[in-house]
Order: C-alpha cells, then sequence, then structure tokens
C-alpha cells in the first residue's frame, strides 16, 4: 500500500515501531515511449566521469551526474522501501550507463523517512563524503533484507533503544540492528558513525528541512519521481526511461 501520507518528521525521531519494510510506490507506468528531440551529450571534464560525479544541491539533495544537466532527475526514496530497493537495482544501472554517462541526466536523491531506521541508516550514509552517498544507498537497497535482519532478530531490545536519549539513541539502534558492521565493511568506521548517529542536532535538522520538502512536493510514496519539477507516472525504470526519452534523452552510444 501507499502510504497516504509521509509521516511527521517527529514521528519519525520517536521510539522505532516493529518493522514491516515498506511496501511502497504502485503500479509500473505502461506509457510507450514517444522520443521527443533529442538532447545533444555533453562531455565530462577532462579525467572525470558524470557517473561518479556527485554534487549536494541547494536543497540538500545529492546529485549524480552533470549538476547543469538538462533533464534533473529527483528521486524521494526511503532506505526500507522495498520498492526503492527495486529501483536501485533495476533501474539505477541502466539509468547510470545510458543517460547519466551523456551529461544529459541527472538524478537527485533525496530521502523520505517512513521509520526511524531510515533516519538511522541516512545518518550514516551520509556521515562519509558526499561522493559515496548514492554508491552507499545501493549497497542498501541491494542488501536490504541483510540490513533489516538485525531489526528483526533484536526487536524488543530496539524498541526499548528508543526510550534512550536522542543522543545515544540511534547511536544504540545501530549497534543492535548490525549497521554499524554492515557500514564499516564498506569503508565507513564504527566510530565515525557513532559520532554522526550522536549529533542530535545535525539529524533533527536533516529529518526536518527534507520532510519539508517531501510535504512542498506533495510526496505520498515512495519512490517519487520529478523531472524538471513534474511527477513522473510510475515508480520503476519502465516508466522513467520513456519520460526521460520524451524529454530528449538518448541512450549512450
Amino acid at each position: 500500500m501507499i502510504p497516504t501520507r509521509i509521516p511527521f518528521h517527529r514521528h519519525v525521531l520517536a521510539a522505532p515501531l516493529a518493522l514491516a519494510l515498506a511496501a511502497c510506490g504502485g503500479e509500473e507506468s505502461d506509457m510507450p515511449a514517444n522520443p521527443g528531440e533529442p538532447i545533444t551529450a555533453i562531455e565530462a571534464p577532462e579525467g572525470t566521469s558524470w557517473t561518479e560525479t556527485v554534487t549536494v544541491s541547494d536543497d540538500g539533495g545529492h546529485v549524480l551526474g552533470n549538476p547543469d544537466a538538462p533533464l534533473k532527475l529527483i528521486e524521494y526514496a526511503s532506505h526500507t522501501c522495498g520498492a526503492c530497493a527495486a529501483f536501485a537495482t533495476q533501474g539505477k544501472p541502466p539509468l547510470k550507463r545510458d543517460y547519466i554517462s551523456t551529461g544529459v541526466v541527472s538524478i537527485e536523491q533525496r530521502e523520505v523517512f517512513l521509520n526511524t531506521f531510515d533516519v538511522v541508516l541516512a545518518t550514516m550514509i551520509q556521515c562519509g563524503p558526499p561522493e559515496r552517498v548514492h554508491a552507499l544507498s545501493d549497497e542498501v537497497w541491494g542488501n536490504l533484507q541483510q540490513v533489516m535482519s538485525g531489526v528483526q532478530q533484536n526487536g524488543e531490545a530496539i524498541q526499548a533503544a528508543g526510550n534512550l536519549p536522542i543522543e545515544q539513541r540511534f547511536v544504540r539502534i545501530a549497534e543492535l540492528a548490525g549497521f554499524l558492521e554492515f557500514f564499516a565493511a564498506r569503508g565507513l568506521s564504527a566510530d565515525e558513525a557513532r559520532i554522526c548517529l550522536s549529533d542530535a542536532n545535525a539529524i533533527e535538522t536533516m529529518v526536518r528541512e527534507l520532510d519539508a520538502l517531501a510535504q512542498e512536493d506533495e510526496v505520498t510514496g515512495t519512490p517519487t519521481f520529478l523531472l524538471n519539477g513534474n511527477r513522473v507516472d510510475g515508480t520503476q525504470w519502465g516508466a522513467v526511461e520513456p519520460a526521460l526519452q520524451n524529454a530528449g534523452a538518448r541512450p549512450a552510444e
């Protein structure tokens, strides 16, 4: 089911509830491709690649690709959302290979917080340098069942951790859920993660600001895609690719 609204930020900062992986999104669009006038590819600066270029937008999202791309795709996504994981594993590879690589398309990732675990995971993903955000997000989505297995196994202790002061709460949840070990194996040390997870002011600011963006764009489910400000009618690659082609994107030759 698509949630009828994105939870208010105070809800996701409260004690965690028992988790059922979010069955988000909806049916994939069957809209046929109707390619528009093609946009000429834009070369990356010498020695660089658009598929490895990450910048932070004015709204705090992480943009993969040419920051000045004429086609700007925004994805509102939750790290505990199964439909988001499906797009990351099935749609992100061809998106990067065929479209972002041309410099014509960029994708900006914006967090949606459906539960406390989204807050913990997003904090850890953003704890390192910006250029690692998309890669770490894809690691989480590509291994979602493994990532969340500790939550299922330690639900009672994690629920109790929700009563700790906020400076301790997210660190303890990450410890109990096994998130620290998962991220340590991917380059974020446990000590670095603990520092980020104990920064209550930074976490509250992140959640408040990104929740406000989702509310402003009337996001009611994840993933939600906007292309140059217009909502894409669908949640998976089969809907996103036709929208890109209709706007003038073409696969890399």
